[in-house]
């Protein structure tokens, strides 16, 4: 059995330090488990939040949706994207036309393998975060942003990624390619399993194994149980992980 968390609302609050007495049960709980992380965020930022012991202590860190993958702490795989002219003159265009006027810097950071797109910018502080992700549930700009990316450039994905961004990647290379490099049976945990949310692929690849499975077009792959857990918060994943 692998257990996949999400981080960013899944063990974490977005993009703040994990919970002092959840890291230490959550240390506790991976003793004699394969843990995998897979998050949007790269390395640095993963490490911020869920600490190095966490961070070395997984099985793997699928970094920036599994563009660049780390076992015991040493990179092992990454994809290459690079920013293009003509897609960065999008993203200013849509951060020009946005209703939402606020304005924090780090509007566009180049990760390996995605580009991360944020209107109010990732420097914003908590308070506007919060502020900001609650307008964005009613008004849906970020859906509305990604379904125009990919319009404009059918060869990319864009997800809705965290509180305030966009993660933009070739089509393919989203977080579902944590499950290429296993063949056992899973239990996922992410916030963001929606259509058009980051942790979507995951679900989405999981589910289509299940309805083929009765032709064997996965072979092994085809008999794979899993389990997902789409929770609103790390005290969601807490709550449930007592339960394992």
């Amino acid at each position: 059995m692998k257990y996949i968390f999400d981080i960013d609302g899944t063990l974490t609050p977005s993009r703040l330090r994990i919970d002092q007495e959840f890291e230490t049960f959550f240390l506790n709980w991976m003793k004699n488990k394969e843990v995998i992380l897979v998050t949007g965020s790269d390395k640095d930022k993963t490490i911020e939040q869920v600490g190095e012991k966490i961070w070395t202590r997984a099985k793997r860190v699928y970094q920036s949706c599994g563009n660049a993958v780390y076992e015991r702490g040493m990179l092992v795989r990454k994809n290459d994207f690079e920013l293009t002219f003509p897609l960065r003159d999008l993203l200013e265009e849509m951060k020009s036309r946005s209703t939402w006027k606020e304005r924090y810097g780090n509007h566009i950071e180049e990760r390996i393998g995605l580009i991360n797109f944020s209107i109010i910018g990732r420097d914003c502080p908590q308070e506007a975060r919060e502020k900001y992700f609650q307008w964005d549930k009613k008004e849906q700009e970020r859906e509305y942003f990604c379904w125009k990316i990919q319009e404009e450039f059918p060869e990319l994905e864009a997800s809705v990624g965290g509180e305030i961004s966009i993660d933009i990647y070739p089509k393919g290379q989203n977080k579902a390619q944590v499950l290429n490099d296993i063949k056992d049976n899973v239990i996922f945990f992410g916030d963001r399993c929606e259509p058009g949310g980051n942790d979507f692929p995951i679900v989405e690849r999981l589910e289509k194994e299940k309805e083929r499975s009765a032709d064997h077009v996965f072979g092994d792959l085809a008999r794979r149980k899993f389990r997902i857990h789409n929770v609103k918060s790390y005290k969601d994943t807490w709550d449930i992980l007592k339960t394992y």
